[in-house]
């Protein structure tokens, strides 16, 4: 597949704004948006997810949106399911001659679109390297096999150095089950401009624990309620964590409300982290992001991501 129309990618940490200002830039640019949120594609998981769907309406008109509530509440989606279904998302927008505005905070997604594979996104692990390197061939061998790592069949472990990075990539992939990336898999390097919002730590754990309180309000603890009434195993909806994750263990009876609250704000301050984390990587492997200061105003930020991407877009037309 030849990707010709550039992505429009607005990522960003958790609670910093990425679907308002993606539906208001997709309203401006006749854009339709396509979420990269690894959760966002299981329906009946609302408000945990944060789908905010009421932004899609923008102006009293409807913004058309791809890859959310695509799978059921309980099933697994992963990577490479993503890069699938983004294709087939990806050429029905061109088709229309429509652009495609990418919105999301999962790093693995969109490094995949950018990258055209996953296999880098596993990040270094200092701290276990020094560990690793204490041992012998024979040690670090025995650990790898009994890692439990679908990625036994897929790693060199020829030489001592590819032998740690598959140990460190197998520790990386258990922690983060998630990601279950086929590392044999190559799909399409999309062309993109990317633009990021990123306001200061201390809004951002303002917002996120206000928008927590306003999410317990809206139902959240009955939304996971529902969902397990109908069948899905606790352990299923711990898979997805922080709000699934400690909601599921409140409610059976393995925390008390309010230690699920702290322990849930407390994690999700650590997730906002660790997703900035992963774009800093991204930068270091050379993806440009812009980003755009917090203080601006929303016609601000818009009007600055239309106008460089329009700049980036008849740039790329003409290299084609």
């Amino acid at each position: 597949m030849n990707a010709e129309t550039p992505l429009l990618i607005i990522l960003g940490p958790t609670a910093s704004g990425k679907t308002h200002l993606a539906t208001r830039v997709a309203h401006e640019i006749g854009g339709e948006i396509i979420s990269a949120d690894s959760r966002q594609v299981y329906r009946q998981m609302d408000i945990g997810t944060g789908k905010d769907l009421e932004e899609y309406v923008v102006n009293g008109v409807n913004i058309p949106y791809h890859l959310i509530d695509i799978r059921e509440a309980g099933d697994k989606y992963n990577v490479n399911d993503f890069q699938h279904d983004f294709t087939n998302s990806y050429r029905g927008i061109v088709a229309a001659s429509r652009i495609p505005v990418v919105c999301g905070g999962t790093g693995f997604y969109l490094y995949a679109l950018l990258k055209g594979h996953a296999n880098d996104t596993v990040p270094v692990n200092e701290a276990l390297r020094t560990e690793l390197e204490l041992l012998t061939n024979e040690q670090l061998t025995a650990r790898f096999h009994n890692s439990q790592s679908h990625y036994h069949a897929l790693a060199d472990i020829s030489t001592r150095k590819r032998l740690i990075r598959a140990l460190e990539i197998a520790t990386y992939l258990n922690a983060h089950p998630e990601t279950n990336i086929d590392f044999g898999n190559q799909s399409v390097a999309y062309p993109a401009m990317l633009f990021g919002l990123n306001p200061p730590v201390e809004t951002r754990r303002e917002r996120i624990s206000k928008r927590l309180s306003v999410r317990l309000k809206q139902g959240l603890i009955e939304e996971v309620q529902n969902i397990l009434n109908q069948g899905i195993t606790p352990d299923s909806l711990i898979y997805y964590g922080l709000e699934y994750k400690y909601v599921t263990l409140y409610l059976t009876g393995e925390m008390t409300f309010d230690e699920m609250h702290s322990k849930l704000e407390t994690e999700i301050h650590r997730f906002a982290k660790r997703q900035m984390t992963f774009f800093r990587k991204m930068e270091k492997d050379g993806l440009k992001i812009n980003w755009i200061p917090d203080e601006w105003s929303e016609q601000e930020k818009i009007r600055f991501v239309i106008q460089h991407y329009r700049e980036f877009k008849s740039g790329n037309a003409g290299n084609m």
